[in-house]
């Protein structure tokens, strides 16, 4: 958050010089410094609200020093291969789901920093994507219905998709990666969601999941 100050703060600053420049130069009638100022400022206005949509897009996304957790998941059937899943993600937000299925499937995505940009505290983010049911047998997975939700509200301004274009560019950017996890789904069971350095895992809570898990095949 510091850093996001600090990078909207520097752009902001300079538009208020500029800006003055600009008006001192056109009250003495300087047509052309008039213009290169109020152009300069025009530049670093644009720059301003760059910076503050990146950042309040990356705002929705979660610092990862460690290993962190990211939801916990609670199921409760409601009929064949069908649950109700209570999800409880770690930034507080809480909601019941449907989903269809034999199993649950969690995405994420990870935004990996190089060590200078480390440095100066940029830690990795992560954020869950979506979850979904699925099927463990493949035709049925294609012809059964699905379900999926998504886990975090639509982005008007997207840095994933802004850093994925111009990735070669950035030499700060380390990594931007996809990471999922699934396990099966059972009645009353409850598992915990964490990321770490590999991306997500997903650990039973309670008995019903510890013995999904033993009959998983």
């Amino acid at each position: 958050m510091a850093l996001l100050s600090a990078a909207i703060a520097v752009p902001a600053l300079l538009v208020l010089l500029f800006g003055a420049l600009a008006v001192r130069c056109a009250r003495r009638r300087r047509v052309v410094a008039t213009t290169l100022a109020g152009l300069v400022s025009t530049v670093f206005i644009l720059a301003c609200i760059a910076v503050a949509l990146v950042g309040i897009d990356l705002m929705s996304w979660s610092r990862l020093t460690h290993e962190a957790p990211a939801a916990a998941l609670t199921f409760a059937r409601t009929g064949d291969r069908a649950f109700d899943v209570d999800v409880a993600l770690a930034g507080g937000l809480t909601e019941r789901l449907a989903l269809r299925g034999d199993e649950w499937q969690i995405d994420a995505r990870v935004l990996k920093w190089r060590p200078l940009a480390s440095v100066l505290g940029f830690d990795t983010l992560f954020r869950l994507e979506r979850l979904s049911g699925r099927y463990t047998d493949i035709d049925t997975e294609r012809a059964a219905p699905h379900t999926v939700h998504r886990l975090h509200a639509a982005d008007e301004f997207d840095v994933w998709m802004l850093v994925r274009a111009a990735h070669e560019h950035l030499p700060w950017v380390d990594a931007l990666y996809g990471s999922a996890v699934y396990l099966p789904m059972a009645d009353q069971a409850s598992f915990d969601v964490s990321v770490g350095a590999g991306g997500l895992v997903a650990r039973p809570r309670n008995d019903a999941a510890r013995a999904a898990i033993a009959g998983w095949h």
